[in-house]
């Protein structure tokens, strides 16, 4: 079974996705965090990202890892722990433009596919359920207003040791909506059958509350066919 959570930064997408997975035992799959591997690449070796050749070369030698450690997601780049330093403020301003570069959708999108094809899987992004897996069996699409989005990625970034005020994040965020729903290549978009889920209001229990309460519709309904 793959389910698909898709939405824009900051809705509540990594939390809910990580904590569906544990509850129904599948594999977790956050495709954000291998973009932001491979924006920090990008900015750690000085690529342009109109040099195709180099992102050729770059794209054809990097090796990204997500994987678990104590608990929790852990992200390796070329054999080395980057989970904090893939979120912060440099890497999040640079990985919509990274990730709209075909050849990197391209290759993300096959490694994707190719770790989930044996897997039961909840799978995280923007494009998971229209794109990458559009045959999902369950897909979701969560929502939230920016100025409660710009509040939660603010928590974050304090973890970080970094600050923004609430208003710069309102910014970058809906800077960051429109340049994802915009872009030529996989843009961020509710696939026809996804169901949409207001986050603004809701804690993480009460997300993941419904989800699992829809998922699990869905494997009844599956079993009585």
């Amino acid at each position: 079974m793959i389910i698909a959570i898709d939405g824009p930064a900051a809705s509540g997408k990594s939390t809910s996705a990580r904590q569906v997975a544990m509850q129904l035992d599948f594999l977790y799959l956050d495709t954000g965090a291998m973009y932001r591997c491979v924006t920090l690449a990008f900015i750690e070796q000085g690529i342009s990202l109109t040099d195709k050749n180099a992102v050729e070369s770059l794209l054809n030698s990097i090796d990204v890892n997500l994987t678990e450690e104590n608990g929790e997601p852990t992200a390796y780049l070329n054999g080395e722990n980057v989970t904090s330093r893939i979120r912060s403020a440099e890497v999040t301003s640079a990985v919509s433009p990274v990730s709209a570069i075909p050849e990197v959708r391209e290759t993300m999108v096959r490694l994707q596919r190719k770790i989930a094809l044996h897997s039961d899987c909840v799978m995280e992004g923007r494009d998971i359920g229209s794109v990458v897996f559009p045959d999902a069996d369950v897909k979701f699409f969560l929502v939230a207003d920016s100025e409660v989005r710009a509040k939660r990625r603010q928590g974050d970034l304090r973890k970080l040791g970094e600050e923004k005020s609430v208003e710069e994040l309102v910014k970058d965020i809906e800077a960051r909506d429109v340049y994802d729903s915009t872009r030529e290549h996989s843009p961020l978009q509710k696939a026809e059958d996804a169901i949409e889920i207001d986050t603004s209001q809701m804690n993480i229990d009460e997300q993941v509350s419904k989800m699992i309460e829809i998922v699990n519709q869905k494997r009844e309904k599956t079993k009585n066919k």
